[in-house]
């Protein structure tokens, strides 16, 4: 395939959206700047407008490394933390048919690392977790098509195959900056600034794999 076609789908798509894609070269170069970001398990990566997922892939490729690096002794703890790389990534994507490639790309990234034995549990869990964490929407506006405000899914890894579910609202945590040194807030822990909408009781993978099907 040539550089002209990883870059543009069609001339129209670039006219009607402003499609264009990063090369893998300048995805890497990028995130070299960034290096120990890109490769920490739980670093929260979120890309606006990240198309196909060129970096978010590269981050989960970064973030798996690192898991078995760390964790590659033990099948129980890897699987795990990958589940929490996966957790930790996210993307909003205007046009539906990338958003979907990008889920696709991701969860093929984490299912060959994953392996085969009892890959169907951790397979539906990743399936959750991206049809959750890569969404549809309109990252300017911070809305989805429907017109409703995004929903951003905090996930935490509270040990023993346990996870945490926390949903805020997008349009609230982008408000933190305005929070922080010479405010009245700044010495307030963030989760005294900044409340859930919704919170869920710890989750297993086979327990978030279960919700595959339902609307997150």
């Amino acid at each position: 395939m040539s550089d002209q076609h990883q870059l543009v789908k069609s001339k129209q798509r670039v006219a009607d959206h402003g499609e264009v894609f990063t090369p893998e070269w300048m995805v890497n170069d990028m995130l070299d700047l960034v290096k120990g970001e890109s490769e920490r398990i739980d670093a929260r990566v979120l890309e606006p407008a990240c198309g196909e997922g060129a970096f978010l892939q590269e981050v989960l490729r970064r973030k798996l490394t690192t898991v078995q690096t760390r964790y590659g002794r033990s099948d129980f703890e890897r699987r795990n933390y990958g589940l929490l790389a996966l957790m930790s990534t996210y993307g909003i994507e205007l046009l539906e048919d990338n958003a979907q490639i990008c889920r696709d790309n991701l969860l093929n990234i984490f299912a060959s690392f994953i392996g085969d034995d009892d890959a169907p549990v951790w397979i539906e869990a990743a399936r959750v977790i991206l049809g959750i964490n890569i969404v549809q929407a309109d990252a300017l506006t911070m809305k989805l098509p429907s017109g409703e405000a995004l929903t951003f899914t905090e996930w935490g890894y509270l040990g023993a195959g346990k996870f945490q579910r926390r949903d805020f609202k997008y349009q609230n945590l982008t408000k933190r900056a305005d929070l922080g040194e010479d405010t009245l807030f700044e010495g307030m822990e963030i989760d005294e600034i900044f409340q859930p909408e919704t919170s869920f009781p710890p989750m297993t993978a086979a327990e978030i794999a279960k919700r595959a099907g339902e609307t997150a």
